[in-house]
């Protein structure tokens, strides 16, 4: 018995021992999770690929662990061996089939510091890829263009896979809802090279059958149907399913939806296919608020509330609300010096934007209905009263409503005709109004600032032909829109002209991951003249002059600062004892954008992978432009700036972060100097003053691509 309990202590013993180390092991907190060596695939994915995961930043970084904060992951010893065959299997199906991964571990009493340091190899490369089946397709050079994995590339099994799934999905969108695609592949071992084969089964070219819908409570199913932007006879696509979905979200009266193939009742030899809708229908009422922060705005507030199927028929009626400005503005100030900087006005010098010393605001409600006429229709009418800025260009203050219908034609172009009616008035520089218009006396100014009506008819054509509508890389996209103010539709004789802008842009990969892109943009405005004490001039409300300048066009320029300008001072601080002007007081003079009636912007930008993150790229781009007078040309000529710089893209759930740094050589141009008299009126001091700018580089921050 004493030999039996002896022999038993010592099994538990052998138990009980790895069992302690392992649990040491697994006390261990990872300080570091490092990769070295790898180039074909990044860290972030061997991250997301294993299973031992890092410490949280704060847990991680030697200068404020110590605070005990973050996330701690432990060790363990099994997972971190299994890891290594992981990510020799993920090399391996990569086309690295002699990679080589080896470790280093480093221990403390209570950290472990992992490295795996790999050794890539030579790659196997496509020899050659064949695609067969589409000799019945039409356009089969559509379905095959920029697959993800091509001849001359490594053997990437998922990417092979990918392109499978890329070349049914887009038979499946040309009306092929069977089409299927079968992948084979050999290896020559010695020679490092891979022959693929990709056998394409289209099945057969069906239309939409019939349609089905579920789940419907209050509405009606054939309001259901009427968001559809496909119905029965249609070619099938699934991208056609898709679009019916989003559009069936869009209208904001569900909160699940699912658009597919009946397979209940689909028949795989007919060329008819049943569509099935399940919808789960949303609250509706809601109520929403929102806390944000803009460089234009400062703090900004919103708050709404919106009645779905209003009155019925999915009418949705919305009441919302907005304030910005909220820190600089009175009677909410206080964020001048830090938070608001950039919108601070001081009295005492002109320096800042003067139009940020009332709080923007708008007050809206609308009534939108969907699928008026057709499916492809949106009709919505609204009233509102609001107060908007533009910097240190204008203040627009108005009410009124508008009326407007917006359609989506099959071929996904966008179609906008909008009728606005407001009464307001325009609050803009009394330089603003002398520099442009020769209305220097207190009454032109004061003519030209009364409450007025303009009423605009715009037209607006979208069509977009691109591979994504965030952050595209091939096809291009043109925009034009027409805009008509006269007194025939409501406007005042002072608020009428004629504004055409168009734009272009175009995508195109030069390599793999490299990005060219290049967009044109003009505009003309027409108005007629109208007399004042002043002379005869052609008025345009400052609102609706054209402005350049700004992350999105001209990136050597903050906004509005591209264009014709005038310079402002102080008749009293600028002339000496002598009744000349001091040239050291006339370089402090204010530089006010006054804005003009041609615009001619154009850009180029190619953006590059960093070879640093997958989510980083770095983009090179020049910009060209100008903002001019018409006539009279004299007042502001054609003047042609480029400037070039360099940027980087971050990729965010919500599109590129952006931050832009472009190289301005030019000083600001050749202006009117205004000087402000005692009375209020404004008396030219120069009629071609000119003011050096005091640092040529431009830095921008945005969220989007610049186009």
């Amino acid at each position: 018995m004493r030999g039996l309990g002896a022999l038993g202590l010592a099994l538990a013993a052998q138990v009980v021992a790895p069992a302690t180390a392992a649990g040491q092991f697994e006390e261990l907190v990872v300080r570091q999770l490092k990769f070295s060596g790898n180039h074909a695939i990044d860290s972030e994915t061997m991250r997301s690929f294993i299973a031992t995961t890092n410490s949280s930043f704060f847990a991680t970084s030697p200068m404020i662990r110590w605070m005990g904060l973050g996330a701690k992951r432990t060790f363990n010893q099994r997972n971190f061996e299994t890891d290594v065959e992981r990510l020799k299997l993920l090399y391996r199906k990569s086309g690295y089939l002699e990679v080589e991964i080896d470790t280093v571990v480093r221990r403390t009493d209570k950290n472990i510091y992992l490295t795996f340091i790999i050794t890539e190899g030579p790659p196997v490369v496509v020899e050659e890829m064949a695609i067969l089946g589409l000799d019945s397709i039409p356009h089969p050079d559509r379905v095959t263009r920029d697959l993800p994995l091509r001849a001359g590339d490594p053997f990437n099994r998922f990417l092979m896979q990918a392109t499978g799934d890329t070349l049914a999905r887009r038979l499946q969108d040309r009306g092929y809802p069977q089409a299927e695609v079968f992948l084979s592949f050999r290896v020559e071992h010695l020679a490092r090279t891979a022959t693929v084969g990709l056998d394409v089964y289209p099945g057969l070219m069906s239309t939409v059958g019939s349609i089905r819908v579920e789940g419907t409570d209050r509405l009606q199913p054939s309001l259901v149907r009427s968001l559809l932007t496909t119905s029965p006879g249609d070619d099938y696509s699934r991208e056609n399913l898709f679009r019916s979905q989003r559009n069936l979200y869009r209208s904001d009266l569900f909160r699940y939806v699912a658009v597919g193939i009946d397979t209940l009742d689909y028949d795989f030899d007919s060329d008819t296919v049943p569509i099935s809708v399940r919808v789960i229908e949303g609250r509706f009422h809601r109520v929403r608020a929102g806390v944000g922060y803009g460089t234009d705005d400062c703090i900004r507030l919103g708050a709404g509330w919106t009645a779905r199927n209003f009155l019925g028929n999915g009418r949705i009626f919305d009441l919302s609300g907005r304030l910005s400005k909220i820190g600089v503005a009175p009677p909410f100030t206080g964020l001048s010096d830090n938070l608001c900087q950039q919108l601070a006005f001081d009295p005492a010098t002109g320096e800042g934007d003067p139009f940020s010393q009332e709080l923007n605001y708008n007050l809206t409600a609308s009534l939108r209905q969907p699928a008026f006429l057709s499916p492809k229709n949106t009709m919505a009418i609204s009233v509102f009263a609001e107060r908007r800025s533009s910097p240190n260009v204008f203040l627009r203050e108005d009410f009124g409503t508008s009326l407007s219908l917006a359609r989506i034609t099959a071929s996904l172009i966008g179609l906008d005709l909008i009728y606005r009616w407001e009464n307001g008035f325009t609050e803009a520089s009394d330089v603003n109004f002398c520099a442009y218009f020769n209305a220097c006396t207190r009454e032109d100014i004061d003519e030209l600032r009364q409450r007025q009506n303009l009423a605009t008819i715009s037209l607006r054509g979208t069509v977009p032909r691109v591979n994504h509508p965030i952050n595209p890389t091939r096809g291009w996209v043109a925009k034009l829109e027409g805009t008509l103010s006269s007194s025939i539709i409501g406007s005042s004789p002072l608020q009428e002209f004629v504004r055409f802008i168009g734009d272009f842009s175009w995508y195109r990969p030069v390599r793999r991951g490299h990005i060219l892109s290049w967009r044109l943009r003009g505009g003309v405005l027409f108005a007629p003249r109208i007399t004042l004490e002043s002379g005869a001039n052609a008025f345009v409300p400052p609102a609706q002059r054209f402005y350049a300048g700004g992350p999105n066009d001209v990136r050597g320029y903050r906004r509005n600062e591209l264009g014709p300008v005038v310079y402002v001072v102080d008749s009293a601080s600028v002339v000496d004892s002598n009744g000349m002007l001091d040239p050291a007081a006339l370089q402090n003079a204010r530089v006010e954008a006054v804005g003009g009636n041609m615009l001619a912007v154009g850009n180029v930008e190619l953006r590059i992978p960093t070879g640093i993150w997958p989510r980083l790229r770095l983009a090179l781009f020049i910009d060209a432009g100008s903002v001019w007078v018409r006539d009279p040309a004299a007042l502001a000529p054609f003047r042609l700036r480029v400037t070039p710089g360099v940027g980087l893209r971050l990729n965010t759930p919500l599109g590129p972060a952006r931050l832009d740094v472009a190289y301005n050589p030019y000083d600001f141009p050749p202006g009117r100097l205004l000087g402000s008299t005692p009375s209020g009126d404004l008396v030219e001091l120069s009629d071609d003053f000119q003011r050096a700018r005091n640092r040529n580089f431009t830095i921008h921050v945005s969220v989007g691509q610049p186009f």
